[in-house]
């Protein structure tokens, strides 16, 4: 089939490499988001999926979005049979959904309808799921809400971040993407409508909502830690300065003072109160500094992370 793919992250770019390392259908075409400012320098960089499709002289397009007619025209031209979309962050009019001949298909994050929307890994991880998932689906004018033509299944682990689950996901949907088109070219693929009863939503990721509240449960912060690692990475303050928080598990003591007090600080990592229970924190980072071992950092600021001082103030 003649293919239109469009994406923009690390997670897409796999998809990409995978849709041409099969060889199977034709990529006429590569849509991906602008060039953005990047690094110290801000300098105008491109996607991955951007630099995979230049390295095999693809045709790349990068418009703004979607809604005007020109770019609307531009994308009709191209008489493709189906579009590929995963994780382009540029919402599809109707008129580009309706233009391929088999219309559109987006490669999720998820077991849909469960977390529809912009951070479904990150969600999953935060509400304790046990396990998560791929799903390929024939996209429409709502969000994640269009017919499932597959779905791919995994465990989420205990110790599991945001980032390894990322990069578990993108292992599991390229094959499940192939094997859709092939189906698809076929006209053997069987699309099952979703059950809206059942879904939920992944609200987008605030960075406001990294800032740790140790009133809550030790469980709960766990989680967050883990789904925000490594964006945008959960912190705290200590004596005015802001320690993000990049490791952490529940401790098996009960909580016995405040919430955010430190009540030990030793090779093992920092004990700290929580709403209820406690988390032993391992590994931090210091402002203008790498993130280190908690051990590590006591060699040198003991100080800062005595115990009885309190987080969050």
């Amino acid at each position: 089939m003649k293919i239109i793919f469009a994406g923009t992250p690390d997670f897409a770019a796999t998809h990409l490499q995978a849709l041409l390392s099969d060889g199977s259908h034709e990529i006429v075409a590569v849509y991906t988001q602008p060039d953005r400012p990047a690094g110290r320098g801000k300098k105008l960089t491109p996607s991955p999926v951007k630099l995979i499709a230049q390295q095999h002289s693809l045709r790349v397009c990068q418009p703004d979005s979607l809604k005007q007619s020109e770019d609307q025209r531009i994308l009709r031209a191209f008489n493709a049979d189906i579009m590929v979309v995963v994780a382009y962050g540029v919402i599809l009019p109707q008129a580009v959904l309706d233009a391929p001949r088999l219309g559109c298909i987006n490669v999720h994050g998820s077991i849909l309808p469960r977390w529809r929307g912009a951070a479904p890994i990150q969600r999953a991880i935060e509400s304790g799921d046990l396990e998560t998932g791929v799903t390929i689906m024939q996209m429409d004018a709502g969000l994640d809400t269009g017919a499932m033509l597959s779905t791919t299944q995994c465990e989420i682990a205990k110790n599991e971040t945001s980032g390894s689950l990322y990069l578990r996901l993108a292992e599991l949907g390229p094959p499940a993407l192939l094997i859709a088109l092939e189906k698809l070219s076929q006209c053997t693929a069987v699309a099952i409508v979703q059950d809206n009863t059942l879904s939920t939503y992944a609200t987008k990721i605030d960075k406001a909502e990294a800032l740790i509240d140790w009133s809550q449960d030790a469980a709960v912060l766990d989680r967050r830690i883990r789904a925000f690692n490594p964006f945008p990475a959960t912190f705290s303050l200590i004596d005015g300065q802001r320690l993000k928080i990049w490791g952490a598990e529940v401790a098996e003591t009960d909580s016995c003072g405040q919430p955010g007090q430190i009540i030990r600080a030793d090779n093992q990592g920092l004990l700290v109160c929580c709403g209820q229970g406690s988390l032993l924190i391992k590994e931090i980072q210091l402002p203008g500094k790498s993130r280190m071992p908690v051990a590590e950092i006591l060699k040198s600021r003991a100080d800062l992370l005595a115990v009885n001082k309190l987080l969050g103030h």
